[in-house]
């Protein structure tokens, strides 16, 4: 399993993904699943990948073929952030179809994707991409998307963001709302790789890998966790009504 969650705000993006994967509890790799595209100030593309390990490394391979052979369309040549989401919403459909084939459990090959950044010239956008080929866009209304384990993720991002929410809140939000998957899921695990995109810069961020030793990432951990035990505490008791 995987957890992936990207997030579009007023002043920017902001991506991160973990790196674990498994096929039964004896048998956990290390992958990265937050793939980058970029023309310098012209265009910046990221991608985000869960679900079939194979299918998913068959659809960014299939796109960076693309890329090498100069077929056109592909990421580098088409002129908007939607033409680039049915460049990959195309690939996923070929590559599960092809998997697919002579396959009477059709379940068995499948992906999410999240893929995001901005073109020269046109804002930025964000988009979740099914198995199907078809996708969303994000919205201010709905400002992020997870893929893979989200559940226990979830409720901090719908608490605590939204469009105007600062970048710097936004990857303190995500952090947590990973620790918290991180806790509850064993198929969740670290590194985590991290992008922040800022709005217009067209510049694709370094980035960074969280490991388990990093400070900030252990003391925001910990400091999440003794505020939500004091706010129980704090919470008023509940009444006799309760007990009857």
């Amino acid at each position: 399993m995987t957890y992936c969650v990207a997030v579009q705000l007023e002043k920017g993006q902001v991506y991160i993904s973990d790196t674990r994967t498994n096929a039964g509890v004896d048998h956990i790799s290390t992958y990265r699943k937050l793939f980058t595209f970029t023309v310098p100030d012209e265009r910046v593309i990221m991608i985000q990948t869960a679900g079939n390990l194979a299918t998913t490394q068959a659809v960014m391979a299939k796109l960076q073929q693309q890329i090498d052979e100069n077929r056109e369309p592909n990421l580098y040549t088409v002129a908007s952030m939607f033409e680039v989401a049915e460049i990959v919403g195309q690939c996923v459909r070929e590559v599960i179809a092809y998997n697919n084939k002579g396959n009477e459990q059709k379940t068995l090959y499948s992906c999410s994707i999240i893929l995001g950044g901005q073109i020269k010239g046109s804002s930025m956008a964000l988009y979740h991409i099914y198995k199907e080929g078809n996708f969303i866009r994000a919205t201010e209304e709905t400002p992020y998307f997870q893929i893979g384990e989200s559940k226990y993720g979830k409720p901090i991002m719908d608490r605590a963001l939204n469009y105007y929410t600062p970048l710097t809140q936004a990857l303190r939000c995500m952090l947590i709302s990973f620790d918290s998957t991180i806790r509850s899921n064993v198929s969740v695990g670290i590194p985590l790789d991290v992008i922040v995109y800022q709005a217009d810069s067209l510049v694709l961020p370094k980035g960074k890998r969280v490991s388990k030793h990093d400070p900030y990432f252990q003391s925001i951990s910990q400091q999440w966790s003794e505020t939500l035990r004091q706010g129980l505490l704090d919470l008023p008791e509940p009444t006799e009504d309760y007990f009857v």
